[in-house]
């Protein structure tokens, strides 16, 4: 019993140390960050934006999602300032839960997607990719373009994450309806059969799970494939020949959001110079600037990503979805 109270005590002690500490910074020194990038990625980036403005981050972190649905519950009551992540589409079919915000350096971002209005502002972009077990898959049998991995022989061997705990699934779902010029209602049924029952629960299991041959190719984002190539030796990776998209994610001040100054200051910081560098050099990450190196290789080819569109068929998609895991559910 003692050892259970002094347990309870010292968890007690942490919420109290915790609280002292948030409550100690003046307001206009705060800002709450709700965010679906890991924890590699949005922490030394939080904690140069404290370092640099004396601003103390609250952070509430979680897949896309559920952090878009966290957002719109603590925006009704003014408990959050910043939506940090997931593709831009998400944002754009979620366009009435942020305020505009114009960063100050939006000249020198990517044109092609920076929204006019300022609902929501690009972070880096992200090439989708397929990866496969090269020591299963010779290079010559790799599907090299998008209609190739509806071959037969790629049945039930595709690596995907459900889409409704990944973002990136969504965008790959939605880059296949826009290259093939197919509806959700047609591409959708066709897909989800092609993986014949088998999906991930996460898009983090796509790599591990195609490496140690569980699955023989998989669809990720060029960032993740890389990253993997340093740790895994049995993943490659390619990009598809008939195109493929490069889809940012994104950030957005929250409607209602109590520090909204701050959440400006957030905003033009994740699209300087200095964090889109660290975001290139560090993450595998292409820069959403014109004026850091170049966001368009040689030997990718990419399509021009009807944001809006992707916007409009989530709820389709995701109902077609659903119904379908249902159905093989029952």
């Amino acid at each position: 019993m003692l050892l259970l109270s002094a347990c309870a005590g010292a968890e007690r002690q942490q919420e109290v140390e915790a609280l002292s500490q948030k409550y100690a910074v003046p307001d206009e020194k705060q800002l709450i960050v709700y965010t679906s990038h890991k924890e590699e990625v949005y922490l030394p980036i939080i904690r140069e934006f404290e370092e640099r403005t004396g601003i103390w981050v609250e952070l509430h972190t979680g897949g896309t999602t559920q952090m878009f649905s966290e957002v719109k519950e603590a925006s009704k009551e003014g408990r959050c300032d910043i939506m940090f992540g997931g593709g831009i589409e998400s944002y754009e079919a979620a366009r009435d839960l942020f305020m505009p915000y114009v960063p100050q350096e939006k000249d020198v971002l990517d044109p092609d997607y920076v929204d006019d209005e300022g609902y929501w502002t690009p972070f880096t972009e992200l090439p989708i990719v397929f990866v496969y077990n090269k020591k299963l898959v010779s290079f010559s049998e790799v599907p090299s373009t998008w209609s190739e991995i509806f071959d037969s022989k790629w049945k039930g061997q595709i690596a995907f994450a459900d889409p409704n705990n990944s973002g990136t699934s969504y965008t790959i779902l939605s880059t296949m309806e826009q290259l093939f010029k197919e509806e959700p209602k047609s591409l959708v049924p066709r897909f989800y059969q092609q993986l014949d029952g088998r999906i991930l629960p996460s898009s983090g299991q796509v790599i591990p799970e195609v490496s140690d041959g569980s699955f023989l190719i998989g669809i990720t984002l060029e960032e993740t494939a890389k990253k993997a190539m340093d740790q895994y030796e049995d993943i490659s990776m390619l990009y598809p020949e008939d195109g493929t998209s490069a889809v940012p994610d994104g950030c957005a001040m929250v409607k209602n959001a109590p520090h909204s100054y701050n959440a400006g200051k957030f905003i033009d910081f994740v699209v300087s110079y200095d964090t889109q560098r660290y975001a290139l050099e560090n993450f595998f990450r292409r820069s959403a600037r014109r004026d850091i190196g170049s966001n368009r290789g040689n030997s990718e080819t990419f399509i021009k990503f009807d944001v809006e569109r992707s916007a409009r068929e989530e709820e389709e998609v995701f109902s077609l979805w659903n119904a379908l895991a249902g159905q093989e559910g029952e």
